[in-house]
């Protein structure tokens, strides 16, 4: 039986103390424009994403937990001009970082698609190695320290970035809450199956629609039936 995910939110669900009320954070992964907004990389990821919606999705999810006062964290990835740091260790970094400018620090391509802002307040957390973004940064630090212990998730790629995230978050205890039509991969009908048949074991799915909802409800301590695991 689904569980309501106004009660993964206000972590009910969650099985240890809680520190922050409700303990729940907005996470996206590489919502950058060199990623898949105008500059992207990867042109098949950009046609996905605006296929699903994703740009305005997330920009929902955003606007929305910072109305309810709740954290935004970015997740970014962004390499220096000498590639001090990096590690061409997969062929997906041999074959981006054979171009000299691909997601190159301090350029427009590692900004965030214009649907995120930033906002003041909300947090950036580069990373310039691996394909996801907990392993060697602040990501884990920082959302212990905002009393996070939900992450409800948006963006690239399903193939990698989204899994590795999802992954290793349940690997450090963290619940997760992935958007589904907030997050996308090419080919779309294999991440469809990774949605379907991998993140669906370790993740809740939920459509932007109902995560508004609920997490209205879940910052005023509501309780509700909305339900999650839906592609």
């Amino acid at each position: 039986m689904p569980i309501p995910l106004t009660e993964i939110l206000a972590g009910e669900r969650h099985g240890r103390g809680i520190t922050a009320s409700p303990p729940f954070a907005v996470v996206t992964m590489e919502l950058q424009r060199g990623v898949m907004g105008d500059l992207a990389s990867f042109p098949a990821l950009r046609q996905a994403a605006d296929e699903v919606g994703l740009p305005a999705h997330a920009g929902q999810l955003a606007r929305h937990a910072r109305l309810l006062g709740l954290p935004v964290v970015h997740c970014t990835a962004e390499f220096r001009a000498d590639r001090a740091g990096t590690l061409t260790n997969t062929p997906l970094h041999a074959a981006v970082l054979r171009r000299a400018d691909h997601l190159l620090e301090g350029t427009a391509a590692v900004e965030l698609i214009s649907e995120l802002g930033p906002e003041a307040g909300d947090l950036i957390v580069p990373r310039r190695h691996g394909v996801s973004p907990f392993s060697g940064t602040a990501l884990d630090a920082t959302l212990r320290n905002l009393g996070v212990s939900v992450l409800l998730v948006t963006g690239v790629s399903v193939n990698l970035g989204v899994l590795g995230l999802a992954i290793e978050a349940v690997n450090l205890g963290y619940q997760v809450v992935v958007a589904t039509d907030a997050v996308c991969g090419f080919p779309v009908d294999y991440a469809q199956a990774v949605l379907a048949e991998s993140l669906s074991l370790i993740a809740t799915l939920a459509r932007t629609e109902d995560l508004l909802e609920a997490m209205t409800t879940a910052a005023s301590s509501g309780t509700g039936s909305v339900e999650g695991n839906a592609l």
